[in-house]
């Protein structure tokens, strides 16, 4: 087996940070060591068979993206990004692990929808790669099938309670699943937002023409999302069930969620870098046809009404878990501008998989969170959410060797002719500047980025069988 030394860096955990030498033996972590230290009388640096010179960086687990779309089928297109493609971004920046999500739509079965899912990734991805599953149609079979999610490695499945006619499950179906999961210990996971009330008013919108992309966010209103997240709260206190929200960017949904959190229930939301950082004003209005480039569900917020303050004081107060990016790319042209004279034809969805560990980052140089809850954020707790800790998430003997090293001196430029690596046309971040960089990837012992160069390739990546959540109080 291959030895590796990372020596000399800042070694950063969710509960600290130290100066330590990390030893990789073969795919695992050997060992967290004291600086030179001596190993069974031997110097390890002579010992090894590589040596990465950590030296003023941190050493930091690999990121877990928990929450993304390759290949999905969505507003008649596909998500531009393949696993390949997709997962080879994530690398370059710093993610070693992403969650996607499988999909069994109206009339599937829950079997089928998995099974394709996993012959679209198997071969194909860069670094390790676990399944949620989306329930597109709960009816008695699909009830059933849920049973032996647990045994397939699946331990979450997704609910929308948004798009009437492709995934949305009404409050009836709703209960049922969650039904289900409170029995079998799965984690329901929620697209949080009123889908038929959005739909009324984006069809008076479009009747009045006002068609543009900012409508997409006006249509999509706040109250839409609290109110989505108080039902979708109250259905899961009923059942017993723990709950999970994804992609939240309200700040009164975000309250709806520390009230329940606050009364003790198993209730959980993760935010994305696009809340944090972008707003209606500055992209979704963008002139012409432009803020297409930021069409995502929920949709962006206004920076006027404090919703990104707000999002970053919930990651500060655990009101909310962690950061996941809802990955879901579609180019401008061919795809994005299928909804030109129509906000509602839009294929909803950013790409961010490649960016969200440098974005995350910059919110510690900006002194809105500290370097150890970054890497909680980013790593710890989406592993301890999703059945992955002890294995991701943790630098620590025993573990997968999945590190990063990254340089707080270094600078990243993000723009489509700069460090682009996702399969679109454009950047959502275009003009970003990052203050740190991702100067090595290691995943399970392979380095698969090192000094701007991939050394990586398809197929390096292996499915993950998830345990249940880690994470239940």
């Amino acid at each position: 087996m291959t030895t590796t030394l990372i020596t000399g860096g800042t070694v950063v955990t969710a509960t600290g940070r130290s100066e330590a030498d990390v030893l990789v033996d073969g795919e695992t972590i050997a060992a967290v060591l004291a600086p030179g230290s001596v190993l069974l009388g031997s110097d390890l640096r002579s010992s090894v068979d590589t040596v990465v010179d950590a030296t003023g960086k941190y050493v930091i687990p690999g990121g877990i993206d928990a929450h993304t779309h390759m290949e999905l089928p969505f507003g008649g297109t596909n998500a531009s990004d393949t696993f390949e493609t997709g997962t080879r971004a994530a690398a370059w920046g710093g993610t070693t692990t992403i969650i996607d999500f499988a999909v069994q739509r109206y009339g599937e079965r829950v079997q089928d929808g998995l099974a394709a899912w996993h012959e679209k990734a198997a071969g194909n991805c860069a670094i390790d790669y676990g399944f949620h599953q989306i329930i597109g149609g709960v009816d008695a079979d699909s009830l059933t099938a849920m049973d032996s999610l647990v045994d397939e490695g699946i331990s979450s499945f997704k609910l929308f309670m948004a798009y009437p006619g492709v995934f949305y499950s009404d409050d009836a179906q709703i209960l049922r699943a969650m039904q289900k999961a409170a029995d079998t210990g799965l984690l329901t996971m929620m697209h949080a937002e009123n889908g038929p009330a959005i739909d009324v008013l984006a069809e008076q919108l479009v009747a009045q023409g006002k068609t543009d992309p900012y409508y997409h966010g006006i249509a999509r209103a706040w109250q839409m999302e609290e109110e989505a997240t108080h039902r979708a709260i109250m259905l899961a206190h009923l059942t017993g069930a723990p709950l999970y929200v994804v992609h939240v960017s309200a700040k009164q949904a975000v309250a709806q969620l520390a009230a329940a959190r606050d009364a003790g229930q198993n209730v959980f939301g993760e935010t994305c870098p696009q809340y944090l950082y972008l707003s209606l004003e500055e992209q979704l209005g963008a002139p012409g046809f432009e803020g297409a480039k930021w069409v995502c569900s929920t949709p962006l917020r206004s920076r006027e009404e404090g919703h990104q303050h707000s999002m970053w004081q919930a990651l500060r107060t655990n009101d909310l878990q962690m950061v996941s990016t809802d990955h879901c790319p579609f180019c401008m042209k061919g795809q994005k501008d299928l909804g030109v004279g129509d906000f509602r034809k839009i294929p909803n969805g950013i790409g961010s998989v490649e960016h969200r560990m440098d974005l995350m980052y910059q919110g510690v140089v900006t002194g809105q969170i500290t370097l150890e809850r970054w890497v909680e954020l980013t790593s710890t707790t989406p592993a301890r959410m999703f059945g992955l800790h002890g294995r991701k998430g943790v630098i620590a003997p025993g573990a997968d060797a999945d590190i990063v090293v990254y340089d707080p001196a270094g600078h990243t430029s993000i723009g489509i002719d700069k460090t682009h690596h996702m399969n679109m046309d454009h950047s959502a971040w275009e003009g970003f500047e990052i203050d740190g960089h991702v100067d090595t990837v290691i995943s399970r012992g392979k380095v698969v980025v090192d000094d701007g160069a991939y050394l990586g390739s398809k197929g390096d990546g292996r499915f993950l069988k998830r345990g249940l959540s880690q994470y239940l109080v």
